[in-house]
């Protein structure tokens, strides 16, 4: 058996990149590596259109395939053995690392799947299955072949130089690699949704920073602890990012003094938009990212998301706006974020909300309550009031 741990990591759609494949090929490959910073003893390499995690044996390798499936851009990964690209001892390979499956799991039943990447080899796929599945049948006398519901499907990918043997595949989250789409300010709030959306656009290549908003004292010191801790599971996938934080009871206590009381909600979000544009041209982000879903709450109908849209220039990205609640708590459930995000502490939002907000609002309506504010005083009072947070990978 090999003297190292091998993984065999599979890109998704960076394969698809054409003559921008090795750029985001390289750009995976380096986020593999800041994942797997804490291991010592690891090469990630690019190879044949693959990548390779060679781990020294004594290594978590479980953590190692665990870190890496969280790297957006992977779409699967396998553990491996090698051997040289020659029939004799790609069989004795085989034979080797299956007799290990027979003694760790009692398994009685294979089939082989191979694959002829290098067309150069004299031997083609189905021959190549069949002459290692009789080395396999010889060398391991209690395992049949089974091509319809094996125990193990073993995979024998022959190349240039090497072939590696493997069986199953862990899924990775797929996506493109982070750093390969800009830079997206999220609104990130306590709740369910904000966390899913910010790994959304993540997923898809984007760096984010963060937005947050309280309303202490009427909030607690722990509603925001509990927003910083989302941020940190955020950044196991994401990586390390700033958020910023604001107070908007002052921007509320005089919505709530000047402005209908049903109008309160739509105002808050449209003056929370336009400080988060602030921050987001501050910080050279291109978007903004809400985890707004059309007609969830009052202020994510159609007709609130279109004026909320028109207090910013800024595009708004919404990944979550036509999913279901139910499939949104399931990504958060997958993501890590649902346990932390259920905790009852209160958050801005909550506060002062009227008994009947408007469903539908009018711009010009709105635009004349606000008329009635100072409003960029008081955006300029907010912004520059903001304190920053590091969020690190724990």
């Amino acid at each position: 058996m090999n003297e190292q741990n091998i993984l065999i990591v599979r890109c998704g759609e960076v394969a698809l990149k054409g003559m921008n494949k090795p750029y985001f090929e390289r750009m995976l490959v380096d986020r593999i590596r800041k994942n797997l910073k804490s291991y010592k003893g690891v090469d990630v390499k690019r190879h044949e259109g693959l990548i390779f995690i060679r781990a020294e044996k004594d290594l978590d390798i479980e953590g190692i395939i665990k870190e890496t499936a969280k790297v957006f851009g992977v779409a699967s990964i396998s553990k491996a053995v090698e051997s040289e690209s020659e029939l004799n001892a790609i069989g004795s390979a085989a034979v080797e690392y299956m007799m290990d499956l027979i003694e760790k799991r009692g398994i009685k039943s294979f089939k082989v799947e191979a694959k002829r990447a290098d067309k150069n080899f004299p031997v083609k796929s189905p021959e190549i299955g069949r002459i290692i599945g009789a080395k396999v049948l010889i060398g391991c006398k209690v395992l049949n072949v089974d091509v319809h519901n094996p125990d193990v499907l073993l995979h024998v990918d022959v190349r240039h130089d090497r072939t590696y043997i493997y069986e199953g595949k862990v899924a990775g989250f797929g996506g493109l690699p982070l750093g390969t789409n800009g830079k997206g300010l999220v609104l990130l709030s306590g709740g369910i949704d904000s966390p899913v959306a910010a790994w959304m656009m993540a997923k898809r290549g984007m760096l984010i920073e963060a937005m947050h908003f309280h309303s202490y004292p009427y909030t607690s010191p722990r509603a925001q602890e509990k927003v910083e801790d989302l941020a940190r599971i955020l950044a196991s996938y994401c990586g390390r990012f700033k958020m910023h934080v604001i107070n908007l009871l002052p921007i509320q206590e005089q919505i709530v003094e000047h402005c209908p009381e049903e109008e309160t909600t739509i105002l808050v979000r449209r003056f929370m938009m336009r400080i988060a544009e602030r921050i987001a041209k501050d910080n050279d982000c291109m978007m903004l990212i809400t985890g707004e879903n059309l007609g969830q709450v009052a202020s994510q109908t159609a007709e609130a998301l279109v004026v909320t849209d028109a207090s910013v220039k800024l595009p708004v990205m919404r990944p979550l706006i036509a999913m279901d609640k139910v499939d949104i708590m399931d990504k958060a459930k997958e993501i890590g974020t649902y346990e932390t995000s259920i905790l009852p502490y209160e958050d801005c939002c909550t506060v002062f909300l009227p008994k009947h907000p408007t469903t539908k609002p009018r711009l010009e309506r709105i635009l004349e309550s606000e008329s009635k504010l100072d409003c960029q005083a008081l955006i300029e009072a907010a912004v520059s009031s903001q304190e920053i947070i590091d969020i690190k990978v724990e």
